[in-house]
């Protein structure tokens, strides 16, 4: 990507200077080389999400950044209601709501290793996974709608997991908004079967061991320590989530004409926040919110019950549940001014700092949980939100490793025999629904984790608590 015109603003942030048709800069957060090694795409997509009405402050760029559909994965951007702000389903993607959530399992790496592959085929035969993949919850249109009124508190009333749960779930496990008339039959009945379900692409279930402390006394507040054994499962809202999107594109853009709205990409199609399509649209991604905080919270679930059945009295317990593809109503200060945004975040964690009223009381010293997951062979981190991270990027920061090549491209490079040898060479356990998913999701198909979370560190928009090696993987 070409650097040259980027100004320094601080350590790993830089800054293209509002220009041209521009209505607010664009800030990049990381490391020169990432910046540099990323798709001159990702460059052109950013600079068109800050030409869009109604943004504020700026439009940024995370350090796994990577080109996507509208926004860049990895792009965050804020609207005000107030002053022209619209709402785009390429700001938001697709897979509404994919998220992370981790479980500290009670248990140590001494004592989970002798059971390492047994455990690994509990998982697999208990939480479905693949393209298509169904569950054994079947739900009509009514309790489909219900789901999406209230998220991860009716899986809980359902009886998967304590509801002292929802505490550790971003919204409390239930968005306010969310009115599903604004979903279309047919992403209610594409739903139907497929709660509890990981699904394809570079979804996982993956148990791993706390490798390395960098910040003890945020790893005291998140209760761990080195060689303690955690589960992460990292979903969304499934073929819902993605009708909604489709769905919403056409309206977009129809409401777009209507309200005399020009845009630079026809996939930043989108809607004056107050019409009657952005009303619409916001709805039905809450919708999207709540089912995907009800379907990590149903696996969540059968995490339990499979660690339970293992290791009795193991205990598991929630550490975090955080969620990336949203747009979300929230308070933020601009130009010394607080203004009530509705923040775009597409492949970016939200990444409150210490203090932060809508953090628990647990957390609320050390700032909220993030974690930023590696790929299926490499690390994952844990790391924390900052105070800085309000000024520098709306309180958010990147998600994942953000891929380097296309599926396609890895489809040419590796066999899934490859990458399972690699993997196995490394003590990782591998279970996958198909052979392509493996390879399509190989390691050498993302960048390195260490760069994006060093960026991100050095940024200051969020830091590093504890390093995650896996051991076992599950995936679609």
């Amino acid at each position: 990507m070409r650097t040259d015109d980027l100004i320094p603003l601080a350590p790993a942030v830089k800054e293209i200077a509002r220009h041209g048709d521009m209505r607010v800069p664009v800030r990049f957060t990381g490391g020169d080389k990432l910046l540099a090694d990323m798709d001159e795409k990702v460059r052109e997509q950013i600079l068109n999400v800050s030409r869009l009405p109604g943004i504020v402050g700026c439009a940024c760029c995370m350090p796994d950044a990577h080109w996507g559909y509208g926004f860049p994965i990895g792009g965050v951007a804020a609207f005000d209601a107030e002053e022209g702000g619209v709402l785009s389903v390429g700001g938001v993607g697709f897979d509404i709501s994919c998220g992370v959530r981790l479980y500290h399992t009670g248990l140590t790496e001494a004592e989970v290793q002798p059971q390492k592959e047994a455990i690994a085929d509990d998982f697999f035969r208990t939480v479905p996974s693949g393209v298509g993949s169904e569950g054994k919850i079947h739900l009509d249109i009514e309790g489909i709608e219900e789901v999406l009124r209230e998220g991860a508190r009716w899986a809980v009333a359902k009886g998967y997991g304590p509801e002292s749960e929802l505490e550790y779930v971003e919204e409390h496990g239930r968005i306010a908004g969310a009115d599903p008339a604004m979903v279309s039959h047919v992403a209610k009945r594409r739903q139907r079967a497929e709660m509890g379900t990981l699904g394809s692409g570079n979804h996982y279930l993956e148990v791993q061991v706390v490798e390395r402390i960098e910040d003890e006394p945020a790893a005291r507040a998140y209760g761990i320590k080195v060689g303690d054994v955690v589960v992460m499962i990292h979903c969304g809202s499934r073929a819902l989530g993605h009708q909604i999107g489709t769905d919403y594109l056409v309206t977009l853009a129809e409401a777009a004409k209507r309200h005399g709205i020009s845009y630079p990409d026809r996939e930043l199609a989108c809607a004056p926040i107050n019409s009657p399509e952005g009303r619409r649209y916001y709805a039905a991604v809450c919708c999207g919110v709540n089912c995907a905080l009800a379907n990590r919270q149903v696996i969540g679930g059968l995490v339990r019950q499979v660690l339970e059945r293992r290791f009795p009295g193991s205990n598991p317990r929630l550490i975090y549940d955080v969620s990336h593809n949203t747009c979300k109503l929230e308070e933020h200060k601009v130009n010394g001014r607080t203004r009530l945004l509705h923040v775009h975040r597409k492949g970016a964690t939200r990444a409150w700092g210490p203090g932060h009223p809508g953090l628990v009381e647990r957390y609320r010293e050390v700032g909220q949980p993030v974690f930023i997951g590696g790929t299926m062979g490499t690390r994952s981190w844990i790391l924390r939100g900052t105070t800085l991270a309000e000024e520098r990027s709306f309180s958010s920061t990147c998600h994942g490793a953000g891929r380097a090549m296309s599926r396609r491209e890895a489809m040419r490079r590796w066999t899934a025999a490859q990458v399972k040898h690699e993997m196995e060479a490394r003590g990782i356990t591998l279970r996958a629904a198909s052979r392509r998913g493996v390879v399509e999701e190989a390691p050498g198909a993302y960048k390195d984790v260490e760069s994006v979370v060093d960026g991100a560190h050095a940024a200051g928009i969020s830091a590093k608590v504890a390093r995650l090696r896996p051991i076992a993987c599950i995936k679609g």
